[in-house]
């Protein structure tokens, strides 16, 4: 039986945390991949959903790519308990075996639980520097990061990552991951 690699518990919970802090005055701020916080927590919706699909494998030959959407009126509500599922998911042997499917994108299990797990951690720092809050994600979880970006094109991935931000090896390692992904880690709200 193969046994989960990483825990997404702790990435959950701190996105969570900063979805709880955020208020729809909050909504029209820019975030750090230049969309509004209310279309980052559709984002949010959004994935979480999916990747709970791609642990259970249910929507293999019937995902479709991410697409703009509305944010749900009961998204303060959803968010929690989608990232509870998704965290539950992910954490059954099965899911972790074989291909599975997210987006529209067949590839192998283990590489979609690392795609989940970028995705909470990038966009929970989004939402956190767009709102002014503190962010905090696990360092085993920005290990796990780290090696998978490692080896980003300088030029990036396009609708994926921007171009690398160069970041010192000896900056925090949350530094070093969110430059991997094009992100400025001294970004801040306007």
């Amino acid at each position: 039986m193969t046994t989960p690699a990483f825990d997404m518990e702790a990435a959950a919970t701190a996105v969570e945390t900063v979805v709880s802090g955020v208020t729809e005055a909050d909504f029209e701020r820019r975030t750090p991949s230049e969309i509004t916080v209310r279309d980052m927590l559709a984002h949010v919706l959004s994935f979480t959903e999916g990747f709970r699909q791609g642990a259970t494998k249910e929507a293999i030959g019937r995902s479709q790519p991410p697409g703009p959407a509305p944010l749900a009126p009961d998204w303060r509500e959803r968010i929690p308990a989608q990232l509870k599922a998704l965290v539950a998911a992910w954490r059954e042997p099965e899911a972790w075996v074989g291909e599975t499917e997210v987006g529209g994108v067949l590839a192998p299990a283990p590489q979609m639980a690392i795609f989940a797990l970028d995705e909470l951690v990038i966009h929970g720092w989004d939402l956190a520097r767009a709102t002014g809050q503190p962010y905090s994600p696990a360092q085993e979880d920005l290990a796990v990061l780290l090696g998978f970006l490692r080896d980003t094109p300088r030029e990036g991935i396009p609708g994926l990552f921007g171009p690398v931000i160069d970041i010192p090896a000896e900056a925090p390692l949350l530094d070093r991951v969110v430059g991997l992904t094009g992100r400025d880690p001294a970004w801040a709200a306007t």
